[in-house]
C-alpha cells in the first residue's frame, strides 16, 4: 500500500480548545495515519462569522493508505465523536458558506499533489489561501509550499 501525504487544518473555538485539538489529532493518528509533523497552535478570530469565542487553529501532516473519500469520511466521524453537530457545506460556488461556532473543525488541505473536485469533497482546500489561520501554521510544517 502506498503511504500519502495529506495536510489536515484543524480548529476549535467552543469548550476545551486545545484539548479537543489534542484529541483530533489523537484519532487521527489512530484511524487514519501516522501524525508526522504538527504545527504550533494559533488564536484566532472567526472567518466568515461573528462570535465572542476565539479559535485555536493548526495544521498536521498525516501519512495514511487511505484515499480522500475515506480520509473525509473518518475526519467527518471524527468532529461528530467530539462534539460537531452539523458540517459546513461548501457548494460548488462556494456561495452558501454559513459558517458556526464549533468545538472542533477538520478540513482536509492538500493531498499528495491530487486535484480533486466533487460538490462535497474539493482538494486542495478552495479558500486556505484567503486564510492566515490556514496559511501561517502550514507554512510552519509543510516542506515544499
Amino acid at each position: 500500500m502506498t503511504n500519502h501525504q495529506v495536510y489536515l487544518g484543524l480548529g476549535s473555538n467552543l469548550g476545551q480548545r486545545k484539548e479537543l485539538i489534542q484529541k483530533a489529532i489523537a484519532l487521527i493518528d489512530e484511524r487514519i495515519g501516522t501524525v508526522t509533523r504538527q504545527s504550533s497552535l494559533i488564536e484566532t478570530e472567526p472567518w466568515g462569522f461573528e462570535s465572542s469565542h476565539k479559535f485555536l487553529n493548526g495544521v498536521i501532516l498525516c501519512e495514511t493508505t487511505l484515499t480522500p473519500r475515506e480520509v473525509l469520511n473518518e475526519t467527518q466521524k471524527i468532529e461528530r465523536e467530539l462534539g460537531r453537530k452539523k458540517k459546513t457545506t461548501l457548494n460548488s460556488q462556494l456561495s452558501t458558506l454559513n459558517y458556526k461556532d464549533r468545538p472542533v473543525d477538520i478540513d482536509i488541505l492538500l493531498y499528495d499533489d491530487l486535484k480533486v473536485d466533487e460538490p462535497d469533497l474539493k482538494i486542495p482546500h478552495p479558500l486556505m489561501h484567503q486564510r492566515d489561520f490556514v496559511m501561517i501554521p502550514l507554512k510552519e510544517i509543510i516542506t515544499n509550499l
